[in-house]
């Protein structure tokens, strides 16, 4: 008895466009997270204080908010800055990245949970790594696309691509509520972040990106954005899932983004 064939649906294309120097050019976005775990000295006392009246009061956070902190007044209150940096250059250097990390802009952010959102509208010529500083308050860095949840503690770092959908939820949560960041509750990460240069061969390599997938398209653009099956796409801020870019708000958490 004969089988009938199967059917294989084709992958779904999804694509960066972003400026390479005075051009639009286009990429593939990385499934991959890099990550591990670096030995790293608790923050004192007295900077946890600081970062904590920052975050308290002067940028009022709400829950879903991710927002620079001042790094220059940090570092001078911050003898182990150094060793915190150094221990990242180390660990990525494991990866086959030899000082990447040296020629990078660096900055320190704080967030109460994240929205899901990507960043390939503003950074599609960079991947982030991220060091996690502070303790573990019961959150994981979620990609919603791959499934992917990394617990976050006291050195968690990640690498990954800025193309995919990320969010920091409730480890018990299958998406952001910001029920789950009530102002009673200390639900903030504080961590140090690099953009790393995805044109970096290293890099590249590492992330397994294919460049110049779609140049007849990329050469109409004159705006970074992330495309999926050819249609500019933004993502559900609570699901994590792709919309339409027109029926997606970074600011809104919609009540239902699976229709």
């Amino acid at each position: 008895m004969s089988q009938s064939p199967q059917l294989h649906r084709a992958p779904d294309l999804l694509a960066s466009y972003y400026w390479s120097n005075d051009a639009i050019r286009s990429r593939s976005v990385s499934d991959l997270v890099l990550t591990g775990t670096v030995d790293l000295p608790a923050p004192s006392a007295r900077l946890l204080a600081d970062w904590n009246r920052e975050i308290a009061s002067r940028l009022e956070f709400a829950p879903g908010d991710v927002e620079a902190l001042p790094l220059a007044r940090a570092r001078a209150r911050w003898p182990d800055y150094r060793h915190c940096v150094q221990a990242a250059s180390d660990w990525t250097r494991t990866l086959g990245l030899p000082d990447l990390l040296a020629s990078c802009d660096v900055a320190l952010m704080a967030c109460r949970g994240a929205r899901y959102h990507h960043d390939g509208a503003q950074y599609g010529s960079s991947a982030f790594c991220n060091l996690f500083l502070s303790e573990d308050r019961g959150l994981d860095l979620h990609f919603s696309s791959t499934g992917q949840r990394i617990p976050l503690t006291r050195g968690t770092i990640v690498i990954f691509d800025t193309g995919q959908p990320h969010a920091v939820i409730a480890r018990r949560r299958d998406g952001f509520d910001s029920a789950d960041f009530p102002p009673d509750q200390d639900c903030s990460q504080v961590f140090l972040t690099w953009e790393l240069p995805i044109e970096s061969a290293h890099l590249a390599r590492a992330l397994r990106i294919a460049f110049d997938i779609d140049p007849s398209t990329a050469v109409l653009l004159d705006q970074e954005q992330v495309r999926l099956n050819g249609a500019r796409v933004d993502v559900c801020p609570a699901s994590g899932r792709w919309l339409p870019a027109d029926q997606a708000s970074a600011h809104t958490v919609l009540p239902n983004c699976s229709d």
